[in-house]
């Protein structure tokens, strides 16, 4: 069964009397190429142990089941778990949990799932639009034994997240993600691929978690403190958004001037090792 094909959806719907949920931003794949362009992209073999956010009918489950060791796909709708369990029946090593993965304690399942058989831990995904970053912050602070993340996503989110300093798009969502990964695009995806069709493109991105950071911190919860106060207030310069943090304007200036930086500047200018200079100098100089 082509799980892909308008004519399968559109058959699973009227069997089940599924109606699609806009509030959970469903928009299910229709275009067989973008699918295996998840898979390959994301490397999956059969040592993987595969997580999967929101399966939807199964149709990337399907995929990534044919050559991973095992998939966990999460659905948040219950709707949706009596189709996937018809529809991905006749897998043996696909496991369907029917949860918020925002809710989810996913460094138990990953221990519980992973233990010594599967070498590789990899997560995939067709996030949904609006809770896109607030997925990709739960898994990345969550510090999992992750190997990589390869989700499709609005493409503007897409581009914020991969945006070096001094654009537009450049946020504290990119300095975050930057931070704990290194971020390749693997295809973009036009809405016309998607049932129902969505109001924008998409991109699928790859992101590697780094084996170290790529900045020498003395305190990860003041650089991202500091990241945050500067975005905070994104049109005002730094002297002023950073007071957001707790700072007085004298240590602001003070911090600043150690690490080279004119207090006048915004945050978007500001790189991740110039961030980290900050937090460095904050830490050091006991101002927090």
């Amino acid at each position: 069964m082509e799980l892909y094909d308008p004519s399968v959806i559109r058959a699973i719907r009227n069997k089940y009397g599924f109606q699609f949920s806009r509030s959970l931003g469903q928009n299910f794949l229709t275009d067989k190429g973008v699918i295996d362009g998840i898979v390959d992209g994301a490397e999956i073999g059969s040592e993987d142990l595969v997580i999967e956010i929101g399966p939807g009918i199964g149709v990337l489950t399907c995929a990534a089941a044919e050559k991973a060791g095992r998939v966990v796909a999460i659905e948040i709708d219950r709707r949706l778990i009596r189709i996937l369990a018809d529809t991905l029946a006749g897998y043996d090593n696909i496991r369907i949990i029917n949860e918020n993965v925002v809710k989810m304690d996913l460094s138990s399942l990953i221990s519980e799932e992973a233990g010594v058989k599967y070498k590789h831990v990899k997560i995939i995904g067709n996030l949904p639009y609006y809770i896109t970053t607030t997925i990709l912050m739960k898994l990345l602070e969550s510090h999992l034994p992750v190997e990589s993340i390869t989700v499709m996503m609005q493409k503007e989110v897409a581009e914020r997240i991969k945006e070096p300093p001094g654009s537009r798009a450049y946020g504290a969502l990119s300095v975050a993600v930057q931070y704990y990964c290194e971020v390749s695009v693997v295809e973009e995806v036009p809405r016309e691929v998607f049932l129902p069709a969505p109001k924008v493109d998409s991109t699928v991105l790859r992101l590697d978690m780094r084996p170290e950071p790529p900045v020498s911190l003395l305190d990860e919860a003041m650089f991202f403190r500091c990241v945050r106060a500067g975005f905070g207030q994104r049109r005002k310069t730094l002297l002023n958004s950073l007071t957001g943090a707790g700072f007085s304007k004298d240590a602001i200036r003070e911090c600043l001037e150690k690490a080279g930086i004119d207090p006048r500047q915004r945050a978007e200018t500001l790189s991740l090792q110039d961030f980290a200079a900050v937090a460095n100098g904050f830490v050091t100089g006991d101002n927090g």
